[in-house]
């Protein structure tokens, strides 16, 4: 599954692992974007798996003309040893029928390497949500019984909201309620199964809709970074410090190039 890209394998042993759902709005890939041009993390090798759409293309955090032709695929590793961190982009979509399977290699990759957590962005369709979830804050985090021991009184400080459920079978069964989030691609499925094999994950997911979503990944990313601390957020002083996110040159063509000049 994992290709190093020396000749040795690094060691994430008590590393925090974040990686994106392809959801909504390609929020949580976004929001990796800025978390790997920021920290200046280093590519340490890549997924391979046939779970995902075979994509590739050029370095899509290139700096200079000398690094620009390096090829990127559809899921990447990066590394930053001194936060013990690492941070999987995925660039494309899950192949129909393989998402079970996909989660389950996620999942025999975080246990083979003892990674510490695992973090999950993701995204939600803001059409979708009920009465209650209309309310407060658009962020919603979810913890498995394994990481809940360690960071639940955490988010609690941080006066997170939990992702609610909701009603399963509206209009027929009002009391049988269960974790719903449409839009939001593998983030249920790889939720419950890291339940079930007792894995340390937290979801971190933003209500949102389908348009110009780089706003919601700095808001994504922010809200990640009052738990991680990954940028400085605070001055000398200890105010509030407008974090600085590095977007990356690949963010230049997000919505292509534009309209030739010939059609007018």
């Amino acid at each position: 599954m994992f290709v190093s890209c020396s000749n040795s394998s690094p060691d994430f042993r008590g590393f925090t692992l974040i990686l994106p759902a392809v959801s909504v709005g390609n929020v949580g890939q976004l929001a990796a974007d800025l978390i790997i041009s920021t920290l200046d993390m280093t590519k340490v090798g890549y997924i391979y798996t046939d779970c995902l759409v075979p994509v590739v293309g050029n370095n899509p955090y290139a700096t200079s003309e000398e690094n620009a032709p390096e090829l990127s695929i559809n899921a990447e590793v990066y590394s930053l040893a001194t936060k013990k961190l690492a941070v999987i982009q995925i660039r494309s979509p899950i192949v129909k029928n393989k998402s079970r399977s996909f989660c389950q290699l996620l999942i025999s990759w975080v246990k083979k390497n003892g990674f510490g957590r695992v973090v999950l962005l993701s995204s939600s369709h803001a059409y979708q949500r009920d009465d209650q979830q209309l309310a407060g804050t658009p962020f919603r985090y979810l913890l498995t019984p394994a990481l809940q021991s360690t960071v639940g009184d955490l988010m609690q400080k941080l006066d997170w909201k939990l992702l609610e459920s909701m009603v399963a079978f509206p209009g027929v069964s009002e009391a049988e309620k269960c974790i719903i989030i449409p839009g939001g691609g593998i983030t249920k499925r790889l939720y419950t199964d890291s339940c079930t094999e007792e894995i340390p994950l937290a979801v971190l997911l933003k209500f949102c809709s389908e348009g110009d979503n780089m706003p919601d990944a700095f808001a994504l990313v922010n809200y990640l970074n009052e738990w991680l601390q990954l940028v400085q957020c605070t001055n000398s002083d200890g105010t509030m410090a407008s974090t600085k996110w590095k977007v990356p040159s690949s963010w230049r063509l997000l919505f292509g190039s534009g309209l030739p000049p010939v059609l007018f």
